[in-house]
């Protein structure tokens, strides 16, 4: 009786105290994080500042700058890019120019790198007036139907139909062709490139076959190979010839005149019609995996080729 009065009600007895001093129980495992948390956030605030900055939050070490960049005007260029756009050579080579004082703005000599111009500015290029516009070349094969002007009252349709998605720039043909003539038809934005082959008298040759409403004889084939006087000008025949494995009626010349009147002119003086002409070979340039109809653009080898002759 006194043992159990002794031991005494549940949690006031001496027994029950020694139980409880015995190892406690662990606490929650969400507890002890929360009340450490809590505690962190107490203790100092170098955590947040560091967690805030990854995020972008707070304040960033000092980083230097570049200097703003100086726009340039909407009807500004550098010039060593108006040169390179006007199709006369790179940018890099274009430097070595200005340098070496072969360029003229406005007609001073202008040796600045990084020197800027307007577009309504006037630029010499080693003594070739120059325009911004990047310079194209386009080479079709110009079928029947098509010519480069307007003849008469006739409608017609304009060889430029045929080369609509070759460039955004507005390309000019150079030289002229009816709609009967055929063949290799240069197109271009470069003023003096046409300048240069709508001349009389040039180094390049161009090829022609030509189809005649009757044989041509002989003794005339080598009259011609003499040269034929025209309107009082003497026009040289660089080569005549029948084409082999053809009628006599096909005939192959080669000249430097780029004006296919002046072939119909040659065979009409001898009493020939002439039927069709195809210039099959212009310059150099042929119409080689180009058919009847298609365009390409010229190489820049192409072009170099074409402009030093």
């Amino acid at each position: 009786m006194n043992s159990n009065r002794r031991g005494g009600t549940p949690g006031r007895g001496g027994s029950d105290r020694k139980k409880s001093s015995g190892p406690s129980k662990p606490l929650n495992k969400s507890s002890k994080p929360f009340e450490r948390k809590k505690e962190d956030s107490r203790e100092g605030e170098k955590p947040e500042r560091k967690a805030a900055f990854i995020k972008g939050k707070g304040p960033k070490p000092f980083e230097p700058k570049p200097a703003p960049k100086v726009p340039l005007e909407k009807d500004e260029l550098r010039l060593n890019k108006y040169i390179s756009n006007s199709g006369m050579c790179s940018r890099r080579d274009a430097d070595i120019y200005i340098q070496s004082g072969n360029v003229k703005v406005n007609g001073q000599v202008i040796t600045e790198m990084g020197y800027k111009v307007k577009l309504t500015d006037l630029v010499d290029f080693d003594g070739v007036r120059i325009t911004p516009e990047k310079k194209e070349y386009v080479l079709l094969n110009k079928p029947k139907s098509f010519t480069t002007y307007s003849e008469g009252d006739k409608v017609q349709r304009n060889v430029s139909e045929l080369i609509k998605g070759a460039s955004k720039a507005v390309l000019q043909p150079v030289g002229r062709m009816d709609m009967n003539t055929t063949g290799l038809l240069i197109f271009t934005n470069d003023a003096e490139f046409i300048r240069k082959f709508a001349q009389p008298n040039q180094k390049s040759f161009k090829i022609y076959q030509v189809t005649l409403d009757k044989n041509l004889k002989f003794e005339d084939l080598e009259s011609l190979s003499q040269g034929v006087t025209l309107d009082g000008h003497r026009l040289f025949i660089d080569e005549i010839s029948y084409i082999d494995g053809q009628p006599k009626t096909e005939i192959g010349i080669k000249l430097r005149t780029p004006n296919t009147k002046v072939v119909r002119a040659i065979f009409e003086s001898y009493k020939y019609d002439v039927l069709k002409i195809d210039r099959v070979s212009f310059a150099g340039l042929t119409k080689k995996n180009l058919p009847r109809g298609n365009y390409r653009h010229l190489t820049e080898q192409e072009v170099i080729n074409l402009k030093n002759q």
